[in-house]
């Protein structure tokens, strides 16, 4: 035993009598949807990562990623401050910035870094400028990252509840003085799979002088014209990632070219980060260029989901407010969840089951979703699984 380790293992122990202890299982990814599970080789179908088109595995993406460290290496060797930028890194953010209707782009790590330090640096921009501290009013079900970004620049949020823009807009006729005020949302919400207003954000935007910042990690490749996503000009400020649809890693802003500049002066996970590797950006730059002519896939997922929640609902088990590739399957608590979750996988799929802190206390769930590369049949098998695993346990 290492020193303090005693603290660390009672509350290890207080995580797993809560049934919220996780941990990393060992995967092996294979071609199509499915994954091998280390140690006794079981396959099963992954009904659970965000690899929306299943562009994770295709060999366009690889062999440009490789080429692009071939050319530029492997690493970026710090941050973009420092070391400056290869044009192809600029002529990939004029890309992400066209695919968003955006004057320009900024690339960053993650989705999370681009979230955390986004928010400080708009609220900066708000007591520099103005004098005075922004009004922050966020979904309240919008990501953690986006909290954590409230949380660095030391503004407590108000929360309007969850899509309803009546709220909202009593908040911004609250919301008085010389300060910035931020409107934090995203367009497809991650564990219930529904769909921002987003003509209503802009129209309250709009009428209360609002900054609009919009997150479409869960809608970028996936959903929208092309895979552009759902905001289509209706936000002053768009997060995307590459982590979900485009099978990379890493995510972007995509904005006016003032609010990137500022972004690139004050965002700390800008600033102070080694820049994304060649080897990633070169892998992001293949999928910019698949994006265009998957309609079919798109579709394709859309009537998967389609067909999954109408079997979930046949069944009458609830499957929330989804209408994307994200269907829920609610199960309450944090125990039946993962007993749900564990027969599920004995029958050959991976749908991991949600719980606190990620959900609410009483809201776990399976988050069940939709691939590119998923069969009718294996959309049915799972369904047909889930029922017979959720009858099992309410007798047992």
């Amino acid at each position: 035993m290492m020193r303090f380790d005693d603290l660390f293992l009672k509350g290890l122990d207080t995580l797993a009598g809560q049934g919220r202890l996780r941990s990393c299982r060992p995967w092996s990814v294979e071609a199509g949807a499915f994954l091998r599970r280390e140690g006794d080789g079981a396959r099963v179908v992954d009904f659970s990562s965000n690899d929306y088109l299943g562009l994770r595995m295709h060999p366009q993406l690889a062999e440009r990623g490789a080429q692009w460290g071939r050319l530029f290496g492997s690493g970026s060797g710090a941050s973009r401050l420092v070391t400056g930028t290869i044009p192809a890194v600029r002529a990939l953010e004029d890309r992400l910035a066209a695919l968003k209707g955006m004057q320009a782009a900024r690339v960053f790590s993650s989705g999370w870094q681009v979230n955390a330090s986004l928010v400080p640096a708009l609220v900066g921009l708000s007591r520099q400028v103005t004098g005075a501290p922004a009004t922050i009013l966020a979904d309240r079900l919008m990501h953690a990252s986006l909290y954590q970004g409230c949380a660095a620049a030391g503004v407590r949020p108000l929360r309007f509840r969850h899509n309803d823009m009546e709220h909202l807009r009593s908040l911004l006729e609250q919301a008085e003085g010389p300060g910035l005020r931020l409107i934090l949302t995203e367009s497809v919400f991650s564990m219930d799979g529904d769909r921002a207003d987003l003509e209503a954000l802009h129209a309250l935007a709009r009428k209360y002088n609002a900054f609009l910042c919009v997150d479409e990690a869960h809608a970028t490749g996936i959903l929208g014209e092309q895979g552009k996503g759902l905001v289509a000009g209706r936000a002053d400020l768009v997060v995307g990632t590459f982590g979900k649809a485009l099978g990379c890693m890493g995510a972007f802003v995509a904005a006016s070219d003032a609010v990137c500049r500022w972004l690139e002066n004050t965002a700390s996970g800008f600033v102070f980060s080694t820049a994304p590797s060649p080897l990633v950006l070169g892998a992001v730059d293949a999928a910019l260029d698949l994006l265009a002519d998957m309609d079919e896939a798109r579709a394709h997922v859309a009537a998967l989901a389609t067909l999954f929640r109408q079997r979930m609902s046949a069944q009458g088990l609830d499957v929330g407010p989804s209408s994307t590739q994200i269907v829920p399957v609610m199960v309450g608590g944090e125990e039946e969840a993962l007993a749900l979750g564990r027969a599920v996988e004995q029958a050959g799929f991976l749908a991991v089951a949600i719980r606190p802190p990620t959900v609410p206390p009483g809201a776990c769930r399976l988050r069940v979703v939709l691939h590119a590369h998923h069969t009718q049949e294996q959309v049915e098998a799972l369904a047909t699984a889930i029922t017979r695993a959720r009858g099992s346990l309410s007798h047992g």
